[in-house]
């Protein structure tokens, strides 16, 4: 089965301003993260990262770290950060 991606806006915006204030090799590194991102949660996403409470999972691509659930056939990440900087915040 494939798991349809969905970035909610927050996330899309949060994803946006990260790229946005990097650097060149940032951005190459922010895009490629966003890429392995989308294809790890194609396929098997309850099997990826780690679980969280309220059925939230946590995945981290360097330098990205980002939080979604997965429900009805589908991935909604729901916030993504700098993981470098091990900020986060609560949904």
């Amino acid at each position: 089965m494939t798991y349809m991606v969905i970035w909610l806006r927050r996330a899309l915006n949060e994803l946006t301003t990260l790229w946005m204030n990097a650097d060149s090799a940032l951005r190459e590194a922010i895009t490629a993260a966003a890429d392995q991102i989308d294809q790890k949660l194609q396929r098997f996403p309850t099997l990826q990262g780690e679980s969280r409470a309220d059925g939230d999972r946590v995945l981290f691509a360097e330098p990205l770290g980002v939080l979604y659930h997965v429900r009805d056939g589908a991935v909604r990440i729901f916030h993504v950060w700098d993981a470098r900087s091990r900020k986060r915040r609560k949904r």
